[in-house]
């Protein structure tokens, strides 16, 4: 009886733990440990290939961690991210950790506002995709509102996490209604069987 009583208990974390996986933004680290420089090791294509590797979802976080003198910007169209016409931004972000959050599906273009920087690959290109599941309450307070379609949202700054650590699911948010879910349904389920 405990062996059944310890395999539905495993059954139900595993499900619990595949659900979950499915329905967690995703924060990058831009270049991962190369981070957000001028003249990457890998050439111009350098933050190009790092993106090539992932599929980016709405609502993942895009973290930018940079020394001074750089800069982030989101550029309005391809045309300016192909001739590096940083000039034509949406905004510039010049404090690290600078963090965006995708809010929509579709191309962002990405360069550092920096005199030569972009030109040397210090540019970034996304494609974001229509996320697994979305989050259907409003943005809690102190939390940035979302821009106009089309924009951007910069994420408050923080200070930075342990690498690898993820913070808390926000009360509300798809991942801790999942969560709920899970362990109301757990406890239901050993409830039902020996009790």
């Amino acid at each position: 009886m405990a062996q059944l009583l310890n395999m539905v208990i495993l059954v139900a974390i595993a499900v619990s733990a595949t659900i979950l996986t499915g329905t967690e933004a995703a924060e990058y680290t831009v270049g991962n440990s190369t981070c957000w420089i001028s003249a990457p090791t890998g050439g111009a294509s350098f933050y190009s290939d790092w993106a090539s590797t992932i599929t980016f979802r709405e609502g993942d976080i895009l973290e930018f961690r940079f020394s001074s003198g750089h800069t982030v910007a989101e550029l309005n169209d391809k045309a300016s991210f192909d001739s590096c016409s940083v000039d034509q931004n949406m905004e510039v972000l010049t404090s690290s950790p600078a963090k965006i959050t995708l809010i929509r599906t579709g191309e962002f273009y990405f360069a550092c506002t920096i005199t030569g920087h972009c030109s040397s690959g210090q540019k970034l290109s996304v494609n974001v995709t229509a996320s697994s599941s979305s989050p259907s309450s409003p943005p809690a307070s102190g939390t940035t509102p979302t821009p106009p379609s089309g924009e951007v949202a910069p994420t408050p700054q923080s200070p930075p996490a342990e690498p690898g650590s993820t913070p808390p699911p926000s009360p509300g948010s798809a991942t801790s209604l999942v969560a709920t879910f899970s362990l109301v349904f757990t406890t239901l389920v050993v409830n039902s069987l020996f009790f």
